[in-house]
């Protein structure tokens, strides 16, 4: 379940701020968003008001696209940095930035003993210990750090709960092992292993992982009078609370010249598949795994490349409705909008769609501009897709696209979900590849547990996003 939290609302802030001051062709204010979110006299969250307003200073430079990692001059206004943006022709690769000064410098994950402990005659939290690592000294359990590895067994034999496992949240939200430490105990990202999914970003407590925004990109853009078209993705239609007809009149008077429904990139993404995986199965291929998740493609890239010849070769809905986007408007500048990060990566490789904004960076956009969706003139996208294809942003949607798209008089042949990528479930895909075996022949793979809705950019429940998207087809 996604939690908004106050990390979540400072950073929606900063986004809503940074957009305003540029809409208002003030860009002397975003030096002035510091102070004016941390002014005197008022709470602070971190040890002094000034290392806040340090924190919020990188915020504002990461919400106009900026690495702070890449800053060489600390007196440099914000302002300097807005008017910079125009200037680059390149979206940040990689997105992610560390807030050093944002870091906490959390223990490692750690199984620890508190004071809760009885010293009962049971003691089930050493007799159950694979390592031996638990044991009774002065009436307490105490657990020997050079033998734990942190497996919670003890903590889960406890009747007592006395025993918990404290998670080092960003390192343990990643999949891949991507995010460690540096010497000094800081936050470090090896952006080699890292897959852009997003999950270290929503879940670090302290919000010391940000994004770098395309936001001030596009503002300027429609601001320059440039033909900005913007591409929705399905799962919009479930994180918005507000009718699709009516958000896509908001999107028409922030400044987009047309809107396209990604969902029609979806049906033609089943279509290929659904050719596809007939034609491998036929050739004697044992399964093929979905194409249309980036972070999944970045797994097989970076860490299970034996699993390549069994993906997909058909492009993302992304990809297709920006192609067809580009077909209609061949001099616009195509924006896809939607809650996943990892979306950012994909458009920079493929060189298209131009840009990428998030579900919450289309929401600072409307508040800025003080629209209220609600009371927006309703409208319809140039083109749209099918509820099948509005499926695709939650878990077995996809699959269940390709399966009514198999050509006519083939019977489905069944499918697989990978439900949120983790250690467990990139085992069980690194031995799919291994053995050559499925346990279906369409292998359907979403990093975010339950799909494109429960994406890192959200600010939706995804239980409550997959209800709403499932009753508006």
């Amino acid at each position: 379940m996604k939690l908004n939290n106050e990390s979540d609302r400072v950073k929606r802030e900063v986004l809503a701020r940074v957009a305003r001051a540029l809409y208002a062709d003030t860009p002397a204010a975003l030096d002035r968003i510091p102070l004016e979110m941390r002014p005197r006299g008022k709470p602070f969250s971190r040890c002094c008001i000034y290392k806040d307003r340090a924190a919020l200073r990188y915020r504002v430079m990461a919400a106009l696209g900026f690495r702070g990692e890449d800053e060489t001059d600390e007196l440099k206004p914000l302002a300097g940095y807005a008017a910079e943006v125009p200037l680059r022709n390149r979206n940040p690769e990689p997105f992610i930035s560390i807030l050093s000064e944002g870091c906490s410098a959390c223990l490692e994950s750690q199984t620890t003993v508190t004071n809760l402990c009885r010293s009962c005659l049971a003691r089930p939290c050493a007799a159950n210990c694979p390592r031996q690592a638990v044991h009774v000294k002065n009436g307490r359990a105490e657990i020997d750090r050079s033998r734990c590895v942190n497996c919670g067994i003890c903590a889960k034999a406890c009747a007592f709960h006395a025993i918990v496992q404290v998670p080092l949240a960003c390192a343990d939200a990643c999949p891949v092992d991507a995010v460690g430490k540096t010497d000094d105990g800081r936050v470090a990202i090896d952006h080699e292993k890292c897959i852009r999914c997003g999950r270290c970003q929503s879940a670090c407590p302290f919000g010391a992982i940000m994004a770098c925004s395309q936001l001030a990109d596009v503002i300027l853009k429609i601001k320059a009078g440039r033909s900005v078209v913007a591409l929705t993705a399905p799962a919009l239609a479930g994180i918005f609370p507000n009718d699709p007809a009516r958000l896509c009149g908001a999107l028409l008077k922030l400044g987009f010249s047309a809107v396209h429904d990604v969902a029609a990139g979806a049906d033609e993404t089943a279509s290929r598949e659904a050719r596809e995986l007939h034609e491998r199965l036929a050739a004697g291929d044992a399964f093929m795994t979905t194409s249309c998740c980036p972070a999944w493609i970045e797994t097989v890239r970076r860490h299970l490349p034996a699993l390549a010849p069994f993906v997909s070769h058909t492009p993302s809905p992304m990809r297709l409705a920006a192609d067809a986007a580009r077909a209609a408007h061949p001099d616009a500048v195509l924006v896809f909008i939607g809650p996943c990060a990892a979306k950012r990566t994909e458009a920079t490789l493929a060189g298209s769609p131009d840009h990428v904004l998030t579900a919450e960076e289309l929401g600072a956009m409307l508040i800025a501009r003080d629209i209220d969706v609600d009371a927006c003139e309703p409208a319809a996208p140039v083109v749209t897709g099918t509820p099948l294809g509005r499926g695709f942003a939650v878990t077995g949607g996809v699959a269940a696209a390709v399966a009514a798209q198999l050509p006519g008089g083939v019977t489905s042949p069944g499918a697989y979900t990978v439900n949120g990528l983790t250690p467990k479930t990139l085992r069980l895909l690194a031995a799919f590849a291994k053995t050559g075996k499925a346990p279906a022949p369409l292998v359907e793979v979403m990093c975010c547990e339950g799909g494109c809705v429960g994406g890192p950019c959200s600010f939706e429940d995804p239980a409550r996003a997959a209800a709403r998207l499932t009753s508006s087809k």
